[in-house]
């Protein structure tokens, strides 16, 4: 019987006060009792967003929120400037392309963040009726420009739309002062909840943009669900027992404050990268490294899907590989949500002994002192 400790970038570790509340019998979803956990939890959400606006919740994963934003904003026909370094930048053109909207896409090298240049050049090429782009493009840790990509887009007919599945909770991204139009994500990675419930936060610009477009929609329907939030109700059945354990997390976030949340993920990102540097990993996004999760190589002659495997049926810790051109190359240690700088440094010593195990010979205790003389700062 081994204890297991996730340290994926999602799902997260739930904390054990939003376990017990989503262990109570469940509330029906039309009765005053839930409504008034919905009434909270939406003045919640506008805090953790950083807003004055409304915060749709969907049941679903933080890709039904993504579909949304198009789905809701766009027409078909319309050309939209994605930018596209990894797994999900693909996944925003896959869903442009599913509803007919013509998506231009801005290659970005795995591992690297989008210069800011490159997209003000592409924006000049023609009028886009959006740019989409990640927070954090979670399959390969990189972290991009959203403040300076949201300047070149303000005060223009463009619509800015970010997936921040791995960004909200994060690390600031202040919805009203940065002038995204659309911020989507997930339950599953900062706000420390089992996978399940979409977020999306719009402007005003973004709203407008609602009214005239033309694609399908049914139950990801933003003017639909925004009509019901008045009334603390949803207009399905929603995922009760997640949002009674949203309660709870929203409470932890307002005890902690945002300010603190935020440099906590940048000192155990700090960390974590010190201490694969020092167990003599290369860092897979050392220019634009994320607060949500550190990626890096695998030793050229160890198997990355191999690290993955035996940190986590020997030891214990559940960690990430790499996807699509970097499988087995890569890992990926998450240190956001309802981790703990010590589950990190253990996850650490379990990557030294892995790594040992499967014949990169390190150090004991390098990459471990390396991490905690950073948190010990």
């Amino acid at each position: 019987m081994k204890k297991k400790v996730l340290l994926t970038p999602g799902p997260t570790p739930v904390p054990e006060r939003a376990l017990t509340r989503m262990a109570m019998p469940a509330l029906h979803h039309r009765h005053s009792e839930f409504k008034k956990v919905l009434g909270e939890v939406r003045e919640g959400l506008k805090y953790i967003f950083q807003t004055k606006g409304e915060v749709i919740i969907f049941a679903s994963s933080g890709t039904g929120a993504m579909e949304a934003a198009v789905t809701n904003t766009l027409c078909k026909g319309d050309s939209v400037l994605v930018v596209q370094g990894g797994k999900f930048g693909e996944r925003w053109g896959q869903i442009c392309k599913a509803y007919g909207v013509v998506a231009d896409i801005l290659e970005v090298e795995w591992g690297k963040a989008v210069k800011v240049a490159e997209v003000a050049a592409k924006l000049k090429e023609k009028p886009y009726k959006a740019l989409l782009v990640q927070a954090t493009e979670t399959s390969t840790a990189v972290r991009h420009p959203v403040k300076e990509l949201a300047e070149l887009v303000k005060g223009t007919d463009t619509l800015y739309i970010v997936d921040g599945v791995t960004g909200v909770g994060v690390f600031p991204l202040p919805f009203d002062e940065l002038g995204i139009d659309v911020l989507v994500t997930g339950s599953q990675k900062a706000l420390m909840l089992p996978p399940g419930l979409a977020f999306a936060a719009l402007s005003e610009k973004a709203w407008k943009a609602c009214d005239k477009s033309d694609l399908p929609k049914y139950y990801f329907n933003f003017k639909k669900e925004l009509k019901n939030l008045g009334n603390n109700e949803t207009a399905y059945t929603p995922a009760v027992s997640l949002l009674v354990g949203l309660h709870e997390v929203i409470k932890m976030y307002k005890e902690e404050t945002l300010e603190k949340v935020f440099a906590e993920n940048a000192k155990m990102a700090e960390a974590c990268r010190a201490a694969l540097v020092a167990l003599g990993l290369k860092l897979f996004a050392p220019e634009s490294p994320s607060e949500a999760c550190t990626a890096a190589w695998t030793p050229a002659n160890v198997d990355g899907a191999e690290v993955v495997k035996r940190i986590r049926d020997v030891y214990g810790y559940a960690i990430a590989g790499g996807q699509d051109q970097v499988k087995g190359k890569i890992i990926r240690i998450a240190h956001m949500g309802y981790i703990s700088r010590y589950d990190l440094v253990a996850c650490i010593a379990a990557l030294e002994q892995t790594l040992n195990d499967l014949g990169f010979k390190v150090e004991p205790g390098k990459g471990v002192g390396a991490a905690t003389a950073v948190l010990g700062k």
